[in-house]
């Protein structure tokens, strides 16, 4: 037997083995995914195409599994966007509790309320960071309590944004819990999930009990923006009850779970699929689409000009008008800054004001700095509350006085105390 004759049959019995541990890997991927992808018709092409692939010796330069699973997942994604497959040569362990102390407790994120404001021009803003589970069965459930506390400041507003733009998803509890705060009881809007084991809707176990059916509803998306807070946003823009400010979110419709083959691959496959009553259809891979497209970046500024204008058109009156229509001058001019007619200093009563790098400061007593933003040449609001304005009044080029006025008619006028130009 000649040298070269046994090192082609010793490279013939290497590439036998080093092929076929692949097709068994993919075999593995297959299985599980005929046997849990939610839907059972496609399970069964998607699994046989995976095996068609394996024996036709596709996933054979594979002798990495980390790099075989990248590519399963690439291909799988384009027939789901939930499919993910992974590789680790131990054993996960199960992912840590809350008490354990390796993982943050809802409480102290919030339950993923981390911010509650009242904006100027009095809309309500909340920042929503990820989606906690809601306990029906638990009168005293604090992601409940979380989540009536945050839409309380929503009572007395004229109008209410809801920032979904860093959030991931989490739980259908809380969305259908959120919906329910702005839609009539009675309505059917909420998604139903279906899968092999049957179908589940989205409505919660307990509605929010006073919904706010009238106030301006703004909600804010991004390419962030995925799967429970995609409902959120997809569920109140179906049922046109909120406009969707922003950009078109992630496309992740149908939740799923991490399943492990014996081979040691987890495989996260989609396990549901979400019908929405009024259109029939989900959010799955187009994502929601905007009502009004912008960059993320700006979504907040321009929902808070949306909500003024929309309360502007309104019935509002007196003081609460005024404050309205200044927070949007304000909200306008921060877009669109106008140019200074120069530089504003001097004393004028208690206040001290100064032009610095462009920025005008004022200064009373032992109160910290206050900046002036400018409205028209020489008109100002003051940044941290726009329901503030200030005027300089000029002659022959120089500053003689300024006044201080409030969007619920006060006013003060302050003559220059120096002689300075």
């Amino acid at each position: 037997m000649s040298r070269h004759f046994l090192f082609a049959l010793l490279a013939a019995i290497t590439a036998s083995f080093a092929h076929a541990e692949p097709r068994t890997d993919v075999q593995g991927v297959a299985a599980l995914v005929e046997e849990r992808f939610f839907d059972a018709q496609k399970a069964v092409e998607i699994a046989n195409e995976l095996r068609k692939l394996a024996a036709s010796g596709q996933f054979d330069r594979f002798q990495d599994r980390g790099d075989l699973a990248n590519e399963l997942t690439r291909l799988l994604h384009e027939r789901d966007g939930h499919f993910r497959v992974l590789w680790s040569a131990q054993p996960r362990e199960p992912a840590p509790s809350a008490s354990s102390g390796d993982a943050l407790p809802d409480s102290r994120t919030n339950y993923g309320f981390k911010r509650v404001e009242r904006l100027p021009g009095n809309i309500a803003y909340v920042q929503l960071a990820y989606v906690a589970d809601i306990d029906f069965t638990d009168a005293k459930s604090p992601a409940r309590r979380a989540a009536d506390a945050a839409l309380m400041l929503a009572r007395d507003a004229d109008a209410f944004i809801l920032d979904l733009r860093n959030n991931g998803g989490g739980g259908p509890s809380m969305v259908g819990y959120l919906v329910s705060a702005f839609v009539d009881p009675k309505a059917n809007v909420y998604n139903t999930f279906h899968s092999r084991a049957g179908t589940e809707s989205e409505a919660p176990a307990q509605k929010y009990p006073a919904p706010m059916l009238s106030i301006p509803l703004y909600v804010l998306t991004s390419g962030r923006t995925g799967s429970a807070a995609e409902s959120i946003a997809f569920t109140l823009q179906s049922a046109k009850r909120a406009q969707i400010v922003g950009e078109r979110s992630a496309g992740a419709a149908n939740p799923g779970e991490m399943f492990r083959t014996p081979q040691g691959y987890g495989v996260f496959i989609a396990t549901g699929s979400p019908r929405n009553p009024i259109n029939q259809r989900n959010w799955e891979r187009d994502g929601v689409k905007p009502d009004v497209e912008i960059t993320a970046a700006r979504a907040l500024e321009r929902a808070q000009e949306l909500a003024l204008e929309r309360v502007l058109a309104g019935s509002i009156a007196g003081a609460a008008r005024t404050d309205a229509q200044w927070a949007l001058d304000a909200r306008r001019a921060a877009a669109r800054p106008p140019k200074l007619a120069g530089e504003v200093s001097g004393e004028f009563g208690p206040y001290t004001l100064e032009t610095r790098g462009g920025v005008v400061l004022a200064k009373r007593a032992r109160w910290p700095a206050m900046t002036l933003l400018p409205l028209a040449a020489d008109r100002f609001y003051f940044e941290d509350d726009p329901s503030r304005r200030l005027a300089v009044e000029r002659k022959d080029g120089k500053i003689i006085a300024v006044t201080i006025s409030n969007a619920a008619g006060g006013e003060q006028r302050f003559h220059r105390s120096n002689t300075a130009p």
